[in-house]
């Protein structure tokens, strides 16, 4: 028979747990950190689970007389509504605002997770030292569909800004050919962009949040994988309906969710039109990576889908590469008639220029012999050649028949012209190949070039930190690495959408190619926001990245907007909060102007506001946030005459310009 008196296991941990001043504040057992103490091993924990019969069986695994702590079984325990079930919790269920607390976004996966969580509110305890430091105001909320009704209609576009060489302008109109920046939510703002654009995007390219726990780019990004999933997913299902029919995505991750996203990208896009998978070599192996365990990841990845297979055709991209030293023979008179050809080596040519025997070359030129060298190929292209050998089973016949000539007789070279490809020269049964066939203009200069494979490992230059006048260190990717992806992917007009902007590296290579673009962004990144990097752009004062490359010289503009807030205010007051009082006080606006969950009665509510009062600040923080509705977190286009919502004329305007189509020239 049980004994009554016998305390619980809950209970004989939540005493236990006591014991650790590290996990107390004001009273009440601290939750996030006792998980976030377990996802570290932390070594007194451990100690101090040990020290309890009961609680050393459950969490304990003991494996060839060795106990090993089962963490996750740990945190699934603690993370359980019994465990703890505070003054917020039983708040929350007396009001009807409790959550199901499901944790299974990939099984119907028709949730829609709407962003990342601010900076308070972090998975499993997982913040970081850099993570206190942020100002951002995020929350993660996962709303099922039968809670969202409007949450996805098009939103108003407010705050207005037209910037080009000049600076900033008052927009009169909207055209469609204007490259836009949108401060807002990017899961409504691709909604809100499905109206207008569907069908017409070109390429997206985008760099997420890659769930690594290290994210410089101040997303929270310690997501478990089905949470992270469901969030892409909900995103990438809008993107699809943008791209044009012969359109692509381009989309940057580590190793850590490749996997995961490349199944989510075959259920979304089809397998079919998995393009290719790209290797883009990061950094060097150096410094402390070098101390790490195992083999040392140098590694990010491109998942490239096309939207229709048989519509996409990427353009040819030559990448520089060694000279082939295969080439190096030398046409001495090759203004005759080729069939009077006479060779010899590059080096005698070369040695006979500057007036030496080709054994005295290294001596006579000293450290500028490798550069005269390459000058030398590069005017002499069309007479520098190598010998190669041909299969006759895979040409035509009359090159068969050329071929076999040349080797019959080989005192001359023979030659097969063709009117829609390259001539074919044969002497002594080998083909020629020539130099200047080999060389492509890259950035300006013709130089030796290959195509360009899977494994990209040219495009990461050594002051990325410094590109496009903005100081972010990690996250940002290369001007040069976006100049392939969109050179790949469109041509010159095409529209081109990112909708994790960040810095703005992708509108910032796409302003310099000739392409429009609509970047999307939630964050303020304050001196290293995109719009202080586009200014620089159109202003000429970026010199850095691909500007030379492309001679760029400035010119051109685009419009900066936001989606119009409603709700998404009253949560970045709240986010800004730092006492009771505050909350207080933003309470009793929201109380008044703001839309309020269904589930709220506001009677129930003030009946019970002394409990309200009870829980901790970062609970009622929390709570604030939850109870206020995510389908009014913007206003929504078909209410821009409420008076409500104090739409301004200027702004009513342009939004009809925007979504109705009016003057658009």
């Amino acid at each position: 028979m049980a004994d009554s008196n016998k305390p619980s296991l809950l209970e004989e941990l939540k005493c236990l747990l006591q014991k650790d001043v590290r996990f107390i504040a004001e009273g009440q057992l601290l939750k996030n950190i006792i998980v976030e103490h377990a996802l570290k091993l932390d070594k007194d924990l451990i100690r101090l689970l040990l020290s309890k019969k009961r609680i050393k069986e459950r969490f304990f695994v003991e494996v060839d007389g060795t106990l090993v702590f089962d963490k996750d079984k740990f945190i699934s325990f603690i993370d359980n509504k019994q465990f703890l079930p505070d003054s917020y919790t039983a708040f929350k269920n007396k009001i009807g605002l409790t959550l199901d607390g499901k944790d299974d976004y990939l099984k119907e996966r028709k949730d829609v997770v709407l962003v990342w969580p601010y900076k308070d509110c972090v998975l499993e305890g997982g913040q970081t030292k850099e993570d206190q430091k942020r100002d951002e105001i995020f929350w993660n909320e996962t709303l099922a569909p039968d809670e969202i009704d409007r949450l996805f209609e098009p939103k108003v576009l407010t705050n207005f800004k037209r910037f080009d060489k000049e600076g900033e302008n008052k927009v009169s109109e909207i055209k469609d050919t204007d490259n836009l920046l949108i401060k807002g939510n990017n899961l409504l703002a691709l909604h809100s962009l499905k109206k207008k654009f569907a069908g017409e995007v070109k390429l997206i390219y985008i760099d997420p949040p890659y769930n690594t726990g290290n994210d410089s780019f101040k997303y929270n990004d310690s997501f478990n994988h089905s949470t992270w999933l469901a969030f892409m997913k909900n995103r990438l299902e809008t993107a699809y309906t943008l791209l044009r029919n012969d359109g692509s995505i381009f989309i940057s991750i580590d190793n850590k969710e490749l996997g995961y996203l490349q199944v989510l990208m075959d259920e979304i896009f089809g397998k079919e039109n998995n393009k290719n998978l790209i290797t883009v070599k990061r950094s060097s192996v150096s410094g402390a990576k070098v101390i790490n365990p195992g083999v040392v990841n140098l590694s990010e990845y491109l998942v490239v889908y096309s939207k229709n297979t048989e519509s996409w055709k990427p353009n040819k991209i030559f990448k520089k590469r060694k000279r082939d030293e295969r080439y190096n023979t030398f046409i001495a008179n090759v203004d005759e008639n080729p069939s009077k050809w006479k060779y010899c080596s590059v080096l005698e040519a070369f040695a006979d220029e500057q007036g030496v025997r080709k054994s005295q070359l290294r001596k006579h030129l000293n450290d500028s012999y490798d550069m005269e060298l390459e000058k030398f190929y590069l005017r002499n292209s069309d007479r520098i050649i190598r010998f190669a050998a041909v299969d006759e089973k895979s040409v035509g016949e009359k090159v068969v028949e050329i071929k076999r000539k040349s080797e019959k007789d080989d005192s001359k070279t023979y030659v097969l012209k063709r009117e829609e490809h390259l001539d074919y020269y044969f002497y002594k049964g080998q083909a020629l190949l020539f130099f200047h066939n080999r060389l492509i203009n890259i950035d300006g200069e013709k130089v030796f070039a290959e195509l360009i494979s899977d494994i990209w490992n040219d495009v990461l230059p050594n002051d990325l930190h410094n590109e496009g006048g903005v100081t972010l260190k990690k996250g940002k990717k290369p001007e040069k690495m976006l100049q392939r992806i969109i050179q790949l992917g469109s041509e010159e007009g095409d529209l081109i959408v990112d909708f994790f902007v960040g810095s703005g590296t992708s509108c910032a290579v796409a302003h310099k190619m000739g392409r429009q673009y609509i970047g999307i962004e939630q964050l303020d990144y304050g001196n290293n926001d995109s719009v202080v990097r586009l200014r620089n752009v159109v202003s000429n004062k970026d010199k850095s990245g691909i500007t030379k490359a492309v001679n760029w010289k400035g010119g051109g503009n685009f419009v900066y907007c936001e989606l119009m807030e409603w709700n998404e205010a009253y949560i970045e007051q709240i986010g800004k909060a730092r006492t009771k009082a505050d909350l207080a006080q933003i309470w009793e606006v929201i109380k008044e102007k703001a839309h309020i969950s269904y589930k709220i009665e506001l009677k129930v509510f003030d009946k019970n506001a002394g409990e309200f009062e009870q829980i901790s600040f970062e609970d009622q923080r929390k709570f604030l946030l939850e109870l206020l509705d995510k389908n009014q977190l913007y206003v929504n286009y078909c209410e821009i005459d409420d008076t409500d919502y104090k739409v301004s004329e200027e702004d009513k305007k342009l939004n009809k310009l925007f979504y109705g189509g009016g003057n658009n020239g």
